[in-house]
């Protein structure tokens, strides 16, 4: 047990570091020539490595970091009941986006995300959907402490699927309108570059195999966590999101910025302080035993 916590956090250590080597890098050192143009052919070689697979690395630690936590926390089979649609889904969105434009729009992948899958999408994509997706999804399920009919389910699945949507409106004009971009547009969009069809596709993609998650888990056997349970996700979640929102900021694009920080990172912070600190399984409890009641009430008036 003890090796397997160590590996969630040595890898959400890694993780993290990574966006901050990915941060200091775009921000601070490629655009500074005279830096680059300074190093040592042993220090220049590190860095154009870390430039080559920053990107790639920080979403391999992100994944395995997310998938060891839900081992840990929700056990393998609800994690995989997860992660394989997440990964599945998210793929074939987005090869159905880069190679006909739906449902995303018309966009295509550069280099500097790793190799890609037939071509078209980096392998590090789906991951990245899984580990947002897991992580927004895990945090947002804690509203089904007050139930778990298909109501509530849905509740807490179009509100993860939204916070999965926020990171894109900071990430995306960040990542594909810069001078070091990581992909492309190839139609004008209508929202700092970015087509309103994109969101679309965004929530779409993230409802779907959150759906699918929920199905196979079944009603009584939703990941319904407390605030200490649900401190990882809420750290890749809050760590990624504010990756975004740097560059965001430092590029200049403040409204997808404030706009996701609305519909995000609010959420996540509401829900993070208002979920019960370690009672959650005592509340469930005391409601199950008061829904009890009241049926057990009612069949006696009859």
């Amino acid at each position: 047990m003890r090796r397997a916590i160590s590996a969630q956090w040595f890898n959400l250590g890694m993780h993290l570091v990574s966006m901050v080597f990915g941060l200091f890098g775009l921000i601070l050192v490629l655009p500074n020539t005279e830096f680059i143009e300074s190093l040592s052919e042993a220090g220049l070689q590190i860095f154009s490595w870390g430039m080559q697979n920053g990107g790639a690395s920080y979403m391999i630690f992100g994944a395995i970091a997310a998938f060891l936590y839900g081992k840990k926390m929700i056990g393998l089979q609800r994690t995989l009941a997860f992660c394989i649609p997440a990964i599945a889904i998210s793929v074939t969105s987005e090869l159905l986006g880069t190679s006909t434009g739906f449902p995303f729009g018309a966009y295509s992948y550069l280099s500097g995300l790793g190799y890609k899958i037939a071509g078209l999408v980096p392998f590090t994509i789906p991951l990245s959907w899984f580990y947002m997706g897991f992580s927004a999804f895990i945090v947002s399920a804690t509203m089904m402490r007050f139930g778990t009919s298909w109501g509530h389910r849905l509740a807490a699945i179009a509100l993860g699927s939204v916070m999965l949507t926020s990171w894109d409106f900071v990430l995306d004009p960040a990542m594909s309108q810069t001078n070091y971009p990581f992909w492309e547009w190839h139609q004008v969009g209508e929202f700092y570059g970015m087509p309103y069809q994109n969101f679309f596709g965004w929530f779409g993609t993230g409802a779907l195999f959150m759906t699918v998650a929920s199905i196979i888990w079944g009603k009584d056997n939703q990941p319904i966590l407390n605030r200490q349970q649900i401190l990882v996700p809420t750290i890749i979640y809050a760590g990624n999101f504010t990756f975004a929102l740097i560059l965001s900021f430092n590029s200049g694009f403040y409204v997808p910025a404030l706009l996701g920080i609305l519909v995000g990172a609010l959420p996540l912070a509401i829900l993070y302080f208002t979920t019960p600190n370690g009672e959650l399984e005592a509340e469930l409890a005391i409601a199950d035993l008061a829904t009890t009641t009241a049926q057990i009430e009612t069949i006696a008036t009859r």
